[in-house]
């Protein structure tokens, strides 16, 4: 049959099960369009900015049995989307990145937007294509969709030649696609040695990452059995759920909350499962790593880079899960009692939360008032997505999240404005679920026009914009030691004029007495499906546990004399001036 490369490409994108395509047309990708719009299996979502595009991509993927995929113009819309295709690199997350490309029939040079986008793009992908023949279209797109979601996950691209997406030519017929991949299992003697070494622990604990998302269940019959305190990283946060009374926070160093300081201290053998022991996850590599250490993960990359490993295991962490929860029931291991464990973490959760929310504010609203508030009126199944920023680290210390991928952040890229169109994308994959963004206003001036997006496709999530006029995270960080905030303090935005902008509703909450009426009113608009914007006076004043480890951390690592002139310069700079 004769058929034009942009009619293949669409014919692949629906075998592989893509039903979003984010970005924007122009004339190297209006034909790959014109097949979309003609598609019954994909809605293709046109976005303001192509950096938005790709943040929404990569949080759909986070959250949906689909793929996120793009569709993009060559050189500027590539360039433009690779923060996101950046952030799915570093985070391990499956992204498909289709981009038209120039005519390779022409003989002609200096085309528009010519660019060796595969050179450009060879660092921050796991594969980068071009596509100049017909019959290469299909195949191309299904290799690089295996590419993306196999092993390690991450972003694979696909440049499609402007000629082949415009002209006919004679191809075979469509193949369905038919996986290949099956995630590696965990060796049999290595789960033995895993055993032994846990069986012979005093107290054993349970650290958990992203890796061990598809995990939750066989990961909470293992903690109960061996009876382990739970910690996990910043961005497998969600993968156990807070409210189990193993659960003790957010890492376990001297940047970790009490309950999880506390709970971790006698620990002297780690099972680490889905995890890098990256410088966000273990704050600035502080945390206490015991001698005995069982590492898994499916990436053998990660294994002994920043902690000797006594057993390495690569493995999918949900088959490793159920394979040591096997062994572990075989050798009858037997849960000790562990309810004084119990009972210590939930004391010590109790008082650092009541530390947050004894004073009410008539001035601005406490961080401690509004998570405990939200909490209570969202569903149990709710989304949450935040940005980089001071508030990522306060909705990790004291928001509780019950169901794994559902709480979404961006964390080794780290990339400040990927709130809110990864909220978008989280919307998108579960319209009938409540959606709520958490973003600093510095991150929320960066791709806050993208709520447009959300207005166009009737999208009733709601955006939380900690407002405070400053940079907070960084000023923090300079206050401490320098005294003076140098280039974090913003211009004063009005918030409501993005909310009228972009068509979204608009709530102010001004202080602790006015958050419950605001979020009653949110929810109940965001329910008809429209977005509203949530300004949020918010008091940053106290800073989180992991903001005052990680300097904690980072100046007791500085050489004696370089720490005297810092701790002398800061002492100086807040009393003399």
């Amino acid at each position: 049959m004769k058929q034009s490369g942009a009619w293949l490409t669409a014919r692949a994108l629906e075998n592989i099960g893509v039903k979003y395509t984010f970005g924007i047309p122009g004339v190297h990708n209006t034909e790959i369009y014109d097949q979309l719009n003609r598609s019954e299996m994909i809605t293709p979502v046109l976005v303001t900015h192509e950096q938005g595009a790709s943040f929404m991509g990569e949080a759909f993927s986070r959250v949906s049995d689909s793929i996120g995929c793009l569709l993009v113009v060559p050189a500027a819309g590539m360039t433009h989307a690779m923060s996101g295709i950046g952030e799915a690199y570093l985070d391990g997350v499956p992204l498909l990145v289709i981009s038209g490309g120039i005519r390779r029939d022409s003989g002609r040079h200096y085309q528009l937007h010519q660019l060796d986008q595969q050179r450009v793009l060879d660092g921050i992908t796991k594969a980068a294509f071009l596509v100049d023949k017909h019959e290469n279209v299909v195949s191309t797109i299904y290799q690089a969709y295996e590419i993306a979601t196999s092993g390690l996950p991450g972003p694979v691209f696909v440049e499609i030649a402007g000629d082949v997406q415009m002209f006919t030519a004679e191809v075979s017929e469509v193949p369905k696609f038919v996986p290949t991949y099956r995630p590696p299992a965990p060796a049999p003697a290595l789960i033995e040695r895993a055993v032994e070494l846990l069986r012979a622990a005093k107290q054993p604990g349970l650290y958990l990452g992203w890796g061990a998302r598809e995990a939750t269940k066989w990961s909470i019959e293992v903690a109960e059995l061996l009876g382990t305190p739970v910690s996990t990283t910043l961005q497998g946060i969600s993968v156990f759920p807070h409210d189990h009374p193993l659960h003790a926070g957010f890492g376990f160093g001297p940047s970790a909350v009490p309950a999880a300081r506390k709970a971790f201290e006698g620990v002297d053998c780690l099972l680490a499962v889905g995890v890098r022991f990256a410088e966000l996850a273990t704050g600035s590599y502080g945390m206490p790593i015991p001698e005995k250490l069982i590492h898994a993960d499916i990436d053998p990359e990660v294994f002994s880079k920043n902690y000797s490993a006594t057993v390495a295991i690569e493995s999918d962490g949900g088959l490793f899960m159920m394979a040591l929860l096997e062994a572990l029931k075989k050798e009858q291991v037997r849960p000790s009692d562990r309810s004084e464990l119990t009972r210590r973490i939930k004391q010590e959760k109790e008082a650092f939360l009541a530390s947050w929310t004894s004073k009410v504010s008539e001035d601005r609203v406490s961080p401690g008032i509004f998570f405990r508030q939200l909490r209570k009126k969202l569903d149990r199944d709710a989304y949450v997505v935040v940005d980089d920023g001071n508030h990522t680290f306060l909705t990790a210390e004291q928001f509780p999240v019950y169901e794994s991928k559902h709480l979404i952040s961006p964390t080794d890229f780290n990339c400040m404005g990927y709130c809110v169109p990864g909220t978008i994308g989280v919307k998108l994959s579960h319209p009938e679920k409540q959606v709520c963004a958490i973003v600093g206003d510095g991150a929320f001036m960066m791709t806050a026009l993208e709520i447009l997006t959300a207005t166009m496709n009737e999208l009733g999530a709601i955006f939380f914009v900690f407002h405070d006029g400053e940079l907070a995270q960084i000023s923090q960080f300079q206050a401490i030691p320098l005294k003076d905030k140098t280039c974090t303090i913003t211009g004063d935005l009005q918030i409501e004029g993005v909310a009228i902008a972009t068509g979204a509703a608009y709530v102010r909450m001004e202080n602790d007495m006015a958050v419950d009426r605001a979020l009653d009113e949110a929810l109940a608009t965001a329910a008809t499906g429209r977005p509203v914007i949530v300004d949020v006076n918010i008091d940053y004043s106290r800073k989180s546990a992991f903001t005052q480890g990680v300097v904690k951390v980072n100046l007791g690592r500085f050489p004696l004399r370089q720490k005297v002139r810092y701790i002398g310069r800061a002492l100086k700079r807040h009393t003399i001036g």
